[in-house]
């Protein structure tokens, strides 16, 4: 199964990716977080998705665990990112969706957990990472390597994470 993915923001065609290339490497495999990013329609929003029950499972552990989780994933990010780019050679291909995975974690980090809760954080964080209000949009444009693929999204989740947090107290 060959995947064909085109830029919404390129009229140029990106790397085509196969289910052999997922598996080639445990690098691909987390930066198409888990073979959400082979989705042909919206791969950063199935890798969003993709991220709910990582997000679900970790709510469930005690408080220190999903921050350090997180913090790890962020770290490892910029590195998983930048080899899934390299084996690639593309910038930023829509497939690589660990930026969205870890987005999802740090919307929803220190939120009480509730799937109402879930359901409008998952829709700010999109909301953020699509339109890319500033700095979201500088950090896309200007940053480059695994760091600029991992940034935009970090800082499109803080943005959501604080909107969530204002909202809480009119959720069900």
């Amino acid at each position: 199964m060959v995947c064909w993915i085109k830029s919404l923001r390129r009229c140029d065609p990106i790397p085509r990716i196969s289910c052999g290339d997922l598996f080639s490497s445990p690098l691909n495999f987390l930066a198409f977080g888990f073979g959400a990013g082979l989705s042909l329609k919206a791969p950063g929003t199935m890798g969003a998705l993709a991220a709910v029950p990582l997000v679900w499972a970790m709510a469930q552990l005690p408080n220190p665990i999903y921050p350090s989780v997180t913090l790890l994933c962020v770290l490892a990010g910029p590195a998983i990112c930048s080899a899934a780019s390299a084996r690639l050679n593309t910038h930023d291909h829509p497939g690589i969706v660990w930026d969205e995975i870890v987005g999802m974690m740090i919307t929803m980090i220190f939120i009480p957990f509730t799937w109402p809760a879930l359901a409008i954080g998952f829709l700010l964080f999109r909301f953020f990472d699509i339109l890319k209000p500033w700095p979201i949009g500088f950090f896309d444009r200007y940053v480059h390597g695994g760091i600029g693929i991992m940034l935009d999204d970090i800082v499109a989740a803080i943005f959501a994470n604080i909107l969530l947090r204002l909202l809480l107290p009119y959720l069900p």
